[in-house]
């Protein structure tokens, strides 16, 4: 209890809040993939301005999470979270009233500002509320939300616009978070680094520039940031590939992506991160392992999906690299927070936010739309998308070795 006669939030309460508020986060984010079509149609889209639909939301996404980073390690977090849960929602409400690609730009842009802001706080509450051998546990608990909100916007989304058109799959997924931004109000707030007994002095921007110095650091958002490209492009263009290659039904192809998301993404985020929370018990290298060989073992996998013709197998391909690329969830996220002091948590998720998205999905999406205007093939264009995981798993594996070499060291 706190002077104001506020209660704080066991570490299990709080973390079930933030992990269900993230499920509507990428509930929202999602369905835009599934109404991709029929919204081409209606507003006369090419495929390049498809693409920079997501492209401006990451704008929005990147360009004010350092802004939301340095005020999360300064300000009330509560306060912070509870205004971008609410103007996501208004963005994502707005959107579905939109008659021309300029307002679909601007409540795009909206959508991503106020995303921003949940995503940099959300993890150093969650951070500062469970020690160092629980606390990938619980992230990975959190991220599991990624895929099933992921699942939730493609299923509900492809229903909703297959039945009432897409405007209405985006009002009703806006909607219930324009109430569930009060959620975390009532109660007292976490004090920063009160898990490990450290620091919370608030930090200066010499302190957060410093972080571009930390070679662990560097390597994990690197790694994070080749393998966002990848599956930022994917996201968006997935239902439509098996859509135009493959002539699966719009809403089956948003019912297929969504049950993957759940099958594989829940079993995949919660396998990787318990099991790299095991391997980090004995080996020191284990989240960094774990995110390598996963991602690693993907690539041939999304190869495999592009380049075969038969749909079955197609989707099978994918289902399997979805299941793969998920095992890393939980473990980056945690070596993103752990490779930095206590009280610039806040601060380096919002740097690696800002990277992921500058460098890689703000971009792939359209770049992978543009390609497929060029060619006329939007199988050719994924094609991109399992070099960049190579990439990744490159960096992280590397960041393995490093890790493994500097405990033999000691």
């Amino acid at each position: 209890m706190n002077a104001a006669g506020r209660r704080q939030l066991s570490p299990r309460g709080l973390l079930f809040i933030l992990t269900g508020l993230n499920l509507f986060n990428f509930l929202d984010r999602y369905v835009l993939s599934a109404v991709l079509p029929p919204l081409q149609r209606d507003l006369s889209l090419s495929d390049g301005q498809a693409g920079r639909l997501a492209t401006v939301f990451m704008l929005g996404y990147f360009v004010t999470s350092p802004v939301f980073g340095w005020m999360g390690d300064r300000f009330t977090r509560k306060w912070l979270i509870a205004v971008g849960i609410f103007v996501w929602s208004l963005g994502t409400v707005l959107t579905g009233f939109a008659t021309t690609f300029a307002m679909m730009v601007g409540f795009r842009l909206l959508v991503g500002v106020g995303e921003a802001s949940y995503a940099t706080i959300s993890p150093s509450l969650i951070s500062d509320s469970y020690p160092a051998e629980k606390r990938n546990n619980a992230l990975t608990i959190f991220y599991v939300a990624i895929p099933v909100g992921a699942a939730l916007g493609n299923i509900i989304g492809g229903y909703v616009a297959a039945h009432w058109g897409w405007r209405h799959a985006f009002i009703w997924a806006g909607a219930p978070g324009l109430l569930l931004a009060l959620t975390m109000l009532p109660f007292a707030e976490v004090r920063r680094g009160q898990s490990d007994h450290a620091s919370a002095a608030k930090p200066r921007v010499r302190d957060i520039l410093k972080l571009f110095l930390l070679p662990d650091y560097m390597l994990v958002v690197l790694g994070y940031t080749a393998y966002t490209f990848a599956l930022g492009a994917f996201g968006i263009w997935g239902p439509t590939f098996l859509h135009r290659v493959h002539g699966v039904a719009v809403e089956n192809a948003g019912t297929f992506f969504g049950a993957v998301l759940v099958v594989a993404g829940l079993v995949g985020t919660l396998i990787g991160g318990f099991a790299a929370t095991a391997w980090h018990k004995r080996n020191p290298a284990g989240y960094a392992w774990t995110l390598g060989l996963s991602v690693l073992v993907a690539v041939p996998l999304g190869f495999a999906a592009f380049l075969v013709h038969e749909t079955f197998w197609s989707m099978t391909f994918l289902a399997a690299a979805m299941f793969f690329l998920f095992l890393s969830t939980g473990p980056v996220n945690t070596l993103i927070l752990e490779s930095v002091p206590a009280n610039l948590r806040a601060s380096a998720m919002a740097v690696s936010i800002f990277m992921i998205h500058l460098f890689g999905d703000m971009w792939s999406p359209e770049i992978v739309g543009r390609i497929a205007d060029a060619t006329g093939s939007l199988r050719k264009a994924v094609l991109i998308l399992p070099v960049a995981l190579l990439v990744a798993a490159g960096l992280w594996l590397g960041l393995a070795l490093k890790t493994k070499r500097a405990a033999v060291q000691r």
